[in-house]
């Protein structure tokens, strides 16, 4: 999978990694970036379409999906990241409908072009899908879900050639770790390494160096190899009905 001439679509684009996953496919000769915001934006470059995008509202999902005629590469990259304590179940609920089924509508909706195409979904997991920090736990919490609904999606869909990758972010200097006293890393370094890990062909993508840490321990270890192990009962299906 090489960007150069491929349609693709970056949800949340907007800010942080989502604006400079637009600039690194443009860098790459992307065809067409469809660039998904909830509000209108202007972009000077040509080749980018604004997308009105809000990826909890079904019926812009579907104008969406009536406007762009095809596509390669899909980039759920929209979400939310607020704190809280567990002690109110709204903020749940919040998180779960931006960054779990926001995710999921988006996929299933594009899934017909996706599969025409051959092409790629790129979900935007965090690294705290595999441990929770603390004061924002809900945000970890749909963010471990997302994780294994890409997990899920790349089993159940290997047999339509559609590839599917997760992206495990570390801190990244947006707005959405604004409040956050630590070492980060920048949304173009991030975005570069994911449209790496894409072209590589990497299952899992580690873009940071914080994430980067997690990836040999990750990709060699046992859960790996059960999510793979596990995957072969969805090969295995077909011949067993």
């Amino acid at each position: 999978m090489k960007i150069v001439d491929k349609t693709v679509l970056v949800t949340g684009a907007n800010r942080g990694i989502g604006q400079a996953l637009v600039q690194e496919a443009l860098r790459r000769g992307a065809k067409r970036v469809y660039a998904g915001t909830r509000h209108a934006m202007a972009y000077e470059d040509e080749r980018v379409t604004p997308v009105i995008l809000d990826v909890t509202n079904g019926a812009q999902i579907e104008r969406a999906v009536a406007e762009i005629e095809s596509l390669d590469v899909l980039i759920n990259n929209a979400g939310i990241a607020l704190y809280d304590d567990l002690s109110d179940r709204s903020m749940l609920e919040q998180h779960l409908a931006v960054n779990l089924f926001g995710t999921y509508g988006v996929t299933q909706a594009f899934l017909p072009l996706l599969t025409r195409s051959r092409g790629a979904i790129v979900n935007n997991v965090s690294m705290m899908a595999m441990a929770p920090f603390p004061i924002t736990p809900a945000y970890a919490v749909s963010k471990a879900a997302a994780f294994n609904l890409t997990q899920s999606l790349r089993a159940l869909l290997a047999g339509r050639g559609v590839r599917v990758h997760a992206v495990l972010t570390g801190p990244t200097d947006t707005d959405m770790t604004r409040g956050f006293d630590i070492p980060k890393s920048m949304p173009a370094a991030v975005a570069q390494a994911i449209f790496d890990g894409v072209e590589n062909e990497e299952e899992d993508i580690f873009p940071d160096p914080m994430s980067e840490v997690l990836a040999e321990s990750w990709r060699g270890g046992v859960a790996k190899a059960l999510e793979r192990q596990y995957a072969t009962f969805v090969q295995a299906a077909p011949a067993a009905a």
